[in-house]
């Protein structure tokens, strides 16, 4: 039988039920009238601010972090340059960054701000050997087309991944620290009195004390060095270089006079020779072989070693430090300042043996200008006949 329809007493009775499981039952999409209205509610403020506080705080740590090893980097870099060697880049990522070797670029950043303003010094990195030798064979046309059609060198390939400490003072500065003064030279004379033992570091009254803080003796047969090989052709047989260190006192039994400062008094010019090559300042190769990569090089040959035939069969050439931390334009000012100066010399002596024959009125400012506009001119000639005899114009520091 079919069954009859519910009677409205008992639809009125049915209906709380169905609301209650109505209200029960969840809405489309999986959620309940319950949890649309929880969220609908604003979140607590609290829980907003542990996150901003929490994602300061990382932030906070990660710049300390950065700011740690930029410092430790400057350490690395100042404790590298004592020892007059290059820093690596595997080495400042084995030693500073660890783990965290993408972070290179701002690490570097960060220690170069610290480097510059306390120290006054910068980090540079140095040119590939293979670059510079490209380059230098390119000559002046290359350098020339360059600068007509605004195209510059790659970048790319002038790192070597190796770096140096360089100054960052303006010459004036240090020029002006390398004055002396009568004040500061009493001062000093108290704090260091002099003494008979030539040991002693001296006192001169300047700012910078250039007696205590480098080898001024091996520091100024090392720019000899340089400029023998500049003005060779940018290279020089060892043969040649031996014998014009010869003709300067420097045979090859002789030694160069080291400071106080150093573990030893003096070094033969063949150990010297050797640490040269190790803190990049000159280079040697065998003549013949492969010179844009892959050419034999070594050790100096000894000094006991007299033939010819293997003295000749090496050529020294400018390391890649030099180039970065001295340049050859200082290098090509420096030898005709010393040769114009010298020429002045022998000028001053000529007049005085002219003046002690034939007395004359004394010299007016007029000759006295004319002198300087002469020695000026000599200086830009002297210059001139340098870049000739370097085979090329003087590059500067890179």
């Amino acid at each position: 039988m079919p069954r009859s329809a519910p009677s409205r007493s008992q639809r009125s009775q049915n209906a709380p039920q169905a609301s209650q499981s109505q209200s029960q039952r969840p809405a489309r999409g999986g959620r309940n009238r319950v949890e649309e209205e929880e969220d609908d509610e604003p979140r607590d403020d609290d829980e907003d601010e542990m996150d901003i506080d929490g994602s300061q705080a990382k932030r906070a740590d990660g710049e300390a972090e950065l700011d740690r090893k930029a410092g430790d980097l400057v350490r690395l870099a100042l404790f590298t340059e004592h020892k007059r060697t290059a820093l690596k880049r595997e080495d400042i990522t084995k030693k500073v960054l660890g783990t965290s070797s993408r972070s290179f670029a701002n690490v570097f950043a960060r220690a170069q701000n610290i480097l510059n303003k306390t120290f006054g010094m910068e980090l540079v990195e140095l040119q590939s050997r293979n670059y510079r030798e490209q380059d230098n064979a390119a000559g002046d046309d290359l350098q020339e087309a360059r600068n007509a059609t605004g195209v510059k060198k790659k970048a790319a390939i002038v790192g070597s991944k190796t770096y140096i400490l360089r100054s960052t003072l303006d010459p004036a500065i240090i020029e002006f620290a390398s004055i002396p003064d009568r004040h500061l030279l009493d001062e000093q004379a108290k704090d260091d009195p002099q003494g008979d033992d030539d040991d002693i570091p001296r006192s001169y009254g300047t700012i910078i004390s250039w007696s205590s803080s480098d080898q001024l003796g091996a520091l100024g047969v090392l720019h000899v060095i340089l400029a023998l090989i500049l003005v060779n052709g940018r290279t020089i047989t060892d043969l040649d270089l031996r014998a014009n260190l010869k003709r300067l006192g420097l045979p090859a039994s002789g030694s160069v006079t080291m400071t106080s400062h150093s573990t030893h008094k003096s070094l033969p010019i063949d150990t010297y020779l050797v640490q040269l090559i190790r803190q990049g300042y000159i280079d040697r190769q065998q003549l013949g072989g492969n010179k844009a990569g892959g050419a034999k090089r070594g050790r100096a040959p000894a000094a006991t070693q007299a033939n010819a035939d293997d003295n000749q069969a090496w050529e020294w050439r400018w390391g890649n430090r030099a180039y970065s931390e001295i340049g050859e334009k200082a290098i090509g000012e420096f030898i005709a300042e010393f040769m114009v100066e010298r020429a002045r010399h022998h000028e001053a002596d000529d007049d005085d043996d002219d003046d002690e024959e034939n007395p004359a009125p004394a010299r007016g400012r007029g000759r006295r200008k004319n002198k300087d506009d002469d020695a000026e001119k000599k200086l830009e000639t002297m210059l001139k006949g340098i870049e000739r005899a370097a085979g090329g114009a003087l590059t500067d520091i890179k």
